[in-house]
């Protein structure tokens, strides 16, 4: 289990709604036995000068999914942090093997997703969970950058769906990973907030193609979540870390995880071609 909370968040508080499942902290409810998931993006950046640095979304989802039973391929291009989250999981006591790929090349999409389906044996669930930034502002903006920020954060995505859902399993589900900037101009970066837009569209048609296939898939739109990656947008760009917040803090990458984990579960099987926002409520309220 974590024993990194992140930051400002050590013990439950349910005025804030900080629980067990919050800090990652919550036993095992066996929610995945028996199933097999690929996630892409499972490991995370080395944070400088940072003493206890948060867990990441992707480490995150990939720990909960295997503690709640799955066999989980964690994909990253970094093999260091690929092997660091498998460490964690095989610590406690789940099974997790690496698979280290550039998803900035097509080649290494489908070798990466083959050699999963020949490890685990069956392919269950796929997330996908990878985004670059670029330059900030219109103004900023070159051909090449664009074109980088697109291959990683939108074409990869379909070139997983294209690789993935014909040997996925029915009964199995597809979670990409968005933001909140697919919803609103948050990053001031038009490369990501408009991959991430994209992502909705090519989810629902994956969900259509998927839905004669016996396979689901959604978008989880995470808000302001205290990452690795969200600490270096916040020492960027400071009116981030400046706003109001519901329950005054930012969300955990555990959260992010049982969202995603909800979302691949049986629970959600009625849950198809559907766009879910995880930011406590900052898109919905008016908060001052």
């Amino acid at each position: 289990m974590s024993d990194l909370p992140a930051r400002g968040l050590t013990e439950p508080d349910p005025a804030r709604h900080v629980f067990d499942e919050t800090l990652g902290r919550a036993p095992a409810r066996g929610r995945m036995q028996g199933r097999s998931v690929l996630v892409v993006g499972a490991g995370q950046q080395v944070v400088p000068d940072d003493p206890s640095p948060p867990t990441g979304n992707g480490r995150a989802i990939a720990m909960l999914l295997a503690r709640e039973g799955a066999h989980v391929a964690c994909l990253d291009r970094d093999a260091a942090a690929a092997q660091a989250t498998v460490d964690l999981i095989q610590r406690d006591g789940g099974r997790a093997f690496p698979v280290i790929a550039d998803v900035a090349q097509p080649p290494e999409i489908e070798r990466a997703v083959q050699e999963s389906l020949a490890t685990m044996g069956r392919l269950d669930g796929l997330v996908i969970n990878v985004g670059i930034g670029g330059p900030p502002l219109l103004a900023g903006q070159t051909p090449d950058a664009w074109d980088a920020a697109m291959a990683v954060n939108l074409r990869a995505h379909m070139l997983f769906c294209r690789a993935g859902l014909p040997v996925m399993a029915p009964g199995s589900a597809i979670v990409f990973i968005s933001s909140t900037a697919s919803l609103r101009p948050g990053t001031r970066i038009p490369s990501y907030d408009t991959s991430k837009a994209a992502l909705a569209g090519l989810c629902r048609h994956v969900a259509l193609e998927g839905e004669a296939l016996g396979v689901r898939a959604n978008v989880l739109a995470p808000g302001p979540i205290d990452t690795p990656l969200g600490r270096n947008a916040s020492a960027r760009r400071p009116a981030r870390a400046a706003q109001r917040l519901p329950f005054g803090r930012e969300g955990t990458a555990w959260e992010v995880g049982y969202a995603t984990l909800f979302l691949l579960s049986h629970e959600a099987s009625f849950i198809n071609a559907q766009v879910i926002v995880a930011d406590g409520g900052i898109t919905g309220l008016q908060l001052r």
